[in-house]
């Protein structure tokens, strides 16, 4: 019997896109693909959510690639613009479920700590949830066994309670090699379907 609903933010309820960074400084959107791809990458950045300072992050790729210093310094010094807001279909779905009081609702993200409270700040949404778990303060992410652990454990959850939903694919069999019910999300009417399958909604 589900109990609690855990939501993963990047990706399921905020529009998180590097590339934005990016556009401004390439115009061929090729250009930005292959920066994202070859300089400030995907791994890079999930080294950050595992709780790398983003001091000691950009100087380790400026050492690297010393051609593209400015632009590395572009990555956090315009952050903020990555976030190009809510999923409000899939905010609508968390309010529904938030106001017919039938579950507690967490959140669990891979996210680092020094940008977490812009988020905090500019999205009211993120106020609703029971608790939050980040994995840049946490220093360890998804999927890994313990970050899924720390949440169970902090809120007194039990796994074969919980209702998991993550973009990732890796993130959702994580969760569910701990017994917790997941969903992989891949767009909120796929969401609000499934939710509806099982009985949340």
């Amino acid at each position: 019997m589900i109990k609690n609903i855990i939501f993963d933010l990047g990706g399921v309820l905020i529009d998180w896109d590097p590339k934005n960074v990016f556009r401004k400084v390439f115009t061929d959107s090729n250009q930005v693909d292959l920066f994202i791809e070859y300089i400030c990458t995907m791994e890079w950045n999930v080294q950050q959510d595992a709780g790398r300072s983003l001091e000691n992050a950009t100087k380790v790729l400026q050492l690297k690639h010393p051609e593209w210093h400015n632009t590395i310094a572009k990555y956090y010094g315009e952050w903020e613009t990555m976030l190009n807001g809510p999923i409000h279909e899939t905010v609508k779905i968390f309010k529904t479920i938030k106001d017919a009081n039938k579950y507690k609702i967490y959140a669990l993200t891979n996210w680092s700590a020094e940008t977490f409270p812009i988020a905090i700040e500019r999205y009211d949404f993120l106020k609703w949830f029971n608790g939050i778990v980040v994995s840049g303060i946490e220093k360890c992410i998804k999927p890994d066994p313990k970050i899924y652990n720390i949440i169970l454990e902090r809120y007194n959850l039990i796994a074969e309670e919980c209702l998991f939903i993550d973009d990732n694919t890796h993130n959702v069999q994580g969760a569910k090699s701990l017994g917790i019910e997941a969903i992989h999300f891949e767009s909120p009417d796929q969401l609000d379907k499934q939710l509806k399958i099982i009985g949340v909604l």
